[in-house]
């Protein structure tokens, strides 16, 4: 048995978790996260051919698509040989799966939708109103990232990381930066390691508020979605005054980050905590309070805790089905070993368990915030480059789960790099969880989830 072949065996096992698998010329790679630690593993195909890994691991199945659309590979023994990215790679119009038995319709949904979202398609089977099944088609929005990555100079590559999915420019950005760093043995100041922090936890925030107001509008809660955008704004304001951008892009960079923070931001910062603080926790009592919408969520959308450790889900989705896993945690990156917070888990799975998650971890982040204000260090906020050849790999904590970046460097330029979102295996997982419920229910199934679009069709 080969080196790759053992490696899907322990993943069938459970006995270790997918984290990506991607191909280049000549080569397929697998990262897996293992006895608390991340690793790698490089399969040579100079035939172009590999075996498939989701034969005995199903989670594999879409990156192994993917991987066949993007270098032409062929995974031998894949169990869905289909294009998954690129739309009209086969001579044949893409075909979904069938479907048979009585009194059966089907729904197309998409990809175009009504209001400012991104495209996806939505096939339900339904029996009346009870959705028998869902398959998605997506991939929409490919951009090509991994092939504008190739040859890329190093500050272009991190601009590009930075937008492969807006809501988590500083998360992708800050994992580019670890990895870039990795390769090249450059060790980004003190003051930069914290203030990286710092940005992420403010995306988070950001992001969480608005989940929690856009979860409940769904459910035609429309009061909690005023409010919840309200402090969502602030957030960014806020954002915008010390990081000169809204959502932060470009602030952080392979060394360290390009924008420093004043005292005065300082200030601004903590006072929007306290204000934040004060603020939510009467809203997150009104949520609970509130039977009408408590109906609409509790029972709903259940993810089961074994497809959730399966899958490896990451963030809220596997939080909020029993697994227990945060990537500052385990294995764990700078400042967070020295921050104290606690990742909420609870074993429900349903649409109240995923947005009770995120209510908790705002309370979290709020802390961090503070934490991180309180215990910022003086000093640069940017490392001399070291130019150098390597490979480096990262995974880091977004909002919505661990977003995972692999990249191999030629001194100051990019020679090859994958990003992985973690919403890739997050959209298989909606796809179960909304089977046996009305299909009305679909749009709050699916906003409690909040996968990515452009981060999984890169």
């Amino acid at each position: 048995m080969s080196a790759w072949e053992a490696a899907g065996a322990r993943l069938a096992a459970g006995e270790a978790s997918l984290v990506s698998l991607w191909a280049e010329p000549g080569a397929v790679h697998l990262a897996l996260f293992e006895k608390g630690e991340l690793g790698h593993l490089a399969h040579d195909c100079p035939t172009g051919r590999f075996p498939s890994l989701a034969r005995v691991h199903p989670p594999a199945l879409r990156l192994e698509r993917a991987a066949q659309d993007l270098c032409g590979f062929i995974a031998e023994g894949l169990p869905d040989p289909r294009p998954w990215l690129i739309h009209g790679a086969a001579a044949t119009p893409y075909r979904f799966l069938p479907v048979e038995g009585e009194n059966l319709h089907e729904i197309a949904v998409g990809p175009v939708h009504a209001g400012i979202i991104e495209p996806g398609h939505f096939r339900f089977t339904c029996d009346g109103e009870t959705v028998v099944r869902v398959e998605e088609r997506l991939g929409y929005v490919h951009r090509g990232v991994e092939t504008l990555m190739a040859g890329a100079a190093l500050p272009l590559a991190a601009q590009r990381a930075g937008r492969m999915s807006g809501d988590s420019t500083v998360a992708y950005a800050l994992a580019f930066a670890l990895a870039a760093e990795q390769a090249s043995g450059t060790a980004p100041p003190a003051r930069a390691v914290w203030l990286r922090a710092l940005m992420a936890e403010i995306e988070r925030l950001a992001n969480h508020l608005g989940d929690v107001g856009a979860i409940c509008n769904d459910a035609a809660f429309a009061l909690m979605h005023a409010h919840c955008a309200i402090l969502r704004e602030r957030v960014l304001r806020a954002s915008a005054a010390c990081f000169g951008h809204r959502l932060m892009m470009d602030g952080v960079v392979p060394g360290g980050v390009a924008r420093d923070l004043s005292p005065a931001g300082v200030a601004l910062l903590a006072g929007l905590a306290h204000e934040i603080r004060a603020a939510f926790a009467p809203l997150a009592r009104l949520y609970d309070m509130t039977a009408s919408l408590q109906d609409r969520t509790v029972g709903t959308g259940i993810l089961h805790p074994d497809l959730a450790r399966q899958f490896a889900a990451g963030g809220y989705v596997g939080r909020a089905s029993g697994r227990d896993f945060d990537a500052r945690r385990t294995p764990g990156y700078p400042p967070y070993e020295q921050l104290a917070f606690t990742v909420p888990v609870l074993r429900e799975g349903d649409v109240n368990a995923r947005i009770m998650i995120r209510i908790r971890e705002i309370g979290e982040t709020l802390g961090l915030i503070e934490q991180i204000l309180a215990r910022l260090p003086e000093g640069p906020i940017c490392a001399a480059w070291r130019q150098t050849r390597g490979e480096g790999m990262a995974l880091v904590e977004g909002f919505r789960g661990d977003v995972f970046v692999w990249l191999r460097l030629e001194g100051e330029t990019v020679a090859r790099c994958h990003l992985r979102d973690p919403s890739w295996f997050q959209w298989p997982l909606l796809e179960a969880a909304i089977k046996g419920n009305i299909i009305a229910d679909f749009p709050l199934c699916n906003k409690s989830f909040n996968c990515a679009y452009a981060g999984h069709d890169r």
